[in-house]
């Protein structure tokens, strides 16, 4: 062989050789791509479940149930094909983490049934929904376990500013706003403001925070800052939580906005009779002294304490009917009368608290419809509870008046923050519309 022929085959096998290895290559490149193709695909996969409850429910056929009258834990499980020795399991070494007796008739629980293409889905997972904030989940294939879940509560600061057209519950939800903050205001201002007599043209704006669940509104926390409008008349509120005080809200000077007594002692309609030394009585005719205020309500409406006191008569009292006497310091005291029945464990002697059950509205003795008829004594003087200045409890201490102060500034910047935002909106939204 000549050098020629040989230089030729040395060519030859160079391009085979090469042709081999690029053929190789790129059969491993394939290989590669397909197994990273595959890894992909499974992760993906495992990335597309939905979770809830710590479970991929798209993995599982899932049910809304509410339990029912006459169903029980291990009811529920056996017609569902759980076996005896599975429930006994789950109920016994489990009962500290939730005892299986306590699931009540109307709550909610959800099924989760295996995807079983032969026809014979299992139980795989009982998720009873405890309360609003949590879910007990009870996994019953493979390891019993069962656990309790804490939904995620969300909370938010609100600013809501809204004027009295019709009431405030109503005008609150026409604006948009939960309900749940009329509550709130009404507990706020309760030794301030009658809630029931507000008028139209009444105003108020809060700061305050909202708990959300899923999505819905659970609560009202914390008013931070709030001011009332009422009869021409400004009402500010400020939260502060002082140690050792049940008291959070205060006005602009630091004084308590919870007073020894509550405006009125109960929900009414209407001042059917007001306080008069020359009032004409409805069913005698005769004109006598009424030293009281006639609430009109409805029969069976709760009746509460103003304040904390002794109860130093309850009984039948002729025209009064049934009627509850308190004490409720040196100064004052109260009488509520032509009740219906008295609240639970009422009886002379007993201490009650202030905004305690301590009857229903009633027409009892001369009456001539149901109410109310309220009376309060000031030094053995009757006086008119309507135009009665309850007593102040003690202000903010004076080592929390400097944090009181930044709080309250802190306070006014956010509500003004809160209206240049809305001030800007408005600007925008209503050239368009």
């Amino acid at each position: 062989m000549n050098n020629m022929e040989t230089k030729k085959w040395i060519v030859i096998t160079c391009v085979i050789v090469g042709l081999v290895a690029i053929c190789t290559s790129f059969f491993f490149i394939l290989k590669n791509e397909k197994k990273n193709n595959s890894e992909e695909e499974i992760t993906k996969t495992i990335d597309d479940n939905v979770y809830e409850y710590g479970i991929p429910i798209n993995l599982y056929d899932v049910d809304e149930v509410v339990v029912e009258k006459g169903d029980y834990f291990s009811t529920i499980l056996n017609k569902r094909g759980v076996s005896q020795k599975i429930i006994y399991d789950i109920s016994t070494k489990y009962k500290h983490i939730f005892d299986v007796k306590d699931i009540q008739v109307g709550k909610t629980y959800h099924t989760f049934f295996t995807k079983d293409t032969i026809g014979n889905p299992k139980l795989a997972y009982l998720v009873y929904e405890k309360d609003k904030k949590s879910m007990v989940v009870f996994q019953l294939l493979d390891t019993l376990n069962v656990n309790i879940i804490e939904k995620e509560v969300k909370t938010t600061t609100k600013f809501a500013e809204i004027t009295i057209n019709n009431s405030l519950w109503y005008d609150i939800q026409q604006a948009g706003f939960s309900p749940l903050l009329a509550l709130k205001l009404s507990d706020i201002y309760a030794w301030t403001i009658d809630f029931f007599g507000l008028q139209k043209g009444d105003s108020f704006f809060a700061l305050y925070d909202q708990v959300e669940l899923d999505g819905k509104i659970l609560d009202i926390n914390d008013v931070h800052y709030s001011v009332f409008k009422h009869l021409g008349k400004k009402y500010e509120s400020f939260y502060f939580d002082e140690e050792g005080v049940s008291n959070k809200y205060w006005n602009s000077k630091g004084e308590s906005l919870k007073k020894a007594f509550l405006k009125a002692p109960l929900i009414y309609s209407r001042v059917s009779s007001t306080f008069s030394y020359a009032r004409r009585h409805p069913i005698t005719r005769k004109v006598r002294p009424h030293t009281g205020v006639d609430y009109a309500a409805p029969r069976g409406t709760e009746v509460h304490s103003i304040g904390e006191g002794i109860v130093i008569e309850k009984g039948y009292k002729g025209g009064g009917g049934n009627t509850i006497k308190i004490k409720h310091n040196s100064i004052y005291t109260t009488a509520y009368l032509h009740l219906s029945k008295y609240g639970k464990d009422i009886r002379v002697g007993k201490r009650v608290t202030q905004g305690q059950i301590i009857g229903y509205v009633g027409s009892t003795g001369s009456s001539t419809g149901p109410h109310l008829d309220f009376r309060v004594w000031k030094n053995g003087t009757p006086i008119n509870p309507l135009k009665m200045e309850s007593p102040a409890s003690d202000p903010i201490k004076k080592k929390d008046k400097e944090l009181f102060e930044a709080q309250k500034q802190a306070a006014f910047k956010i509500v003004s923050e809160f209206r240049l935002k809305q001030t800007y909106l408005k600007t925008i939204i209503e050239p368009l519309g």
